[in-house]
């Protein structure tokens, strides 16, 4: 004997409940043809009649009353097991690994919001800044700052930004403002190595109406955080991304010096292989940093508009 299709059995259950396939479709949100076709395929199948069709009444058959609590079964402990199992997704360990400037600015002050959301998650950040080979690391997602190109992965676009420069308060307080993008030529301007990842100074010099400015002299940092650290520390100018500055914007200790907006030449996104792209807590952090990301470039849109 065949088994039937699970859209037949559905007509059957919603049938036999309401007693009514007009009801039964408008449940289901097919056409009554639709059910009535489902049902005389079921009863084709199984080789016995389930209900008897007189002109204002459907009733079941012996056969029909026997088999509906069967039918009844298999639906709620199929309901059952895939409750057990999204609940079972959305337990224990999620493994992130994370850029390490982007994972202290934003990342990290933001987590206390999901742990609240999704307080059986436990999140495990790890940082690098290379691209992870999800087929030997122990990974589950990376977020990566990129054009977005991850051939077979599973890439979600999280946040685009501008770059501008920043110093500290105190900084701005003994060199004042800088009238137009040349003056900021006279002022310490403090560099990141490794500029391949990163709008460099060049770029927005450029952005701003000066071309050909390469940069010979000034203090030269590893990463975006310790050149940050060295701004609020009041040794210069850098040249910072929205999200890594947000707060301290916020807060005074950093000002933005001048109007040009200049695009960032990576955005950030979160990449996973493309067969877990659907997995409950992978879902539930991606759509947690999407929500994230939009609140935060609406915040930066109305510094940098």
């Amino acid at each position: 004997m065949h088994f039937p299709p699970i859209s037949a059995l559905r007509a059957f259950e919603a049938s036999a409940r309401h007693l009514s396939f007009t009801r039964a479709a408008q449940e289901l949100n097919v056409t009554q043809s639709a059910v009535s076709h489902q049902i005389r395929h079921l009863e084709d199948l199984w080789g016995i009649r389930v209900f008897v069709r007189q002109a204002r009444r459907l009733t079941l058959t012996d056969g029909g009353r026997a088999l509906l609590p069967v039918v009844r079964d298999f639906f709620e402990g199929m309901a059952g097991a895939l409750e057990r199992l999204h609940a079972d997704e959305m337990r224990g360990a999620l493994r992130v690994s994370a850029l390490h400037s982007f994972s202290i600015r934003w990342l990290v002050p933001r987590l206390p919001a999901f742990s609240e959301r999704y307080p059986d998650i436990d999140v495990w950040i790890s940082t690098s800044d290379d691209l992870t080979d999800f087929s030997s690391a122990d990974v589950d997602v990376a977020i990566r700052l990129g054009p977005g190109q991850y051939p077979g992965l599973h890439a979600t676009l999280l946040l685009r930004e501008n770059v501008y420069p920043v110093c500290s308060s105190e900084f701005f307080e003994r060199w004042g403002a800088p009238a137009t993008a040349a003056d900021l030529l006279r002022y310490p301007l403090l560099i990141r190595h490794h500029q391949h990842m990163t709008t460099t100074w060049s770029q927005w010099f450029d952005a701003a109406g000066i071309a050909g400015v390469s940069l010979s002299r000034g203090v030269r940092f590893p990463d975006t955080n310790m050149a940050l650290q060295a701004a609020l520390a009041g040794q210069g100018v850098v040249l910072a991304r929205s999200g890594h500055v947000g707060d301290d914007l916020a807060a005074g200790r950093l000002v933005r010096l001048l109007d040009v907006v200049c695009p960032a030449n990576q955005s950030y996104f979160l990449v996973c292989p493309e067969e877990n792209r659907d997995l409950g807590k992978i879902t539930a952090f991606r759509d947690w940093l999407i929500e994230e990301a939009t609140r935060a470039r609406a915040v930066y849109d109305r510094w940098e508009g």
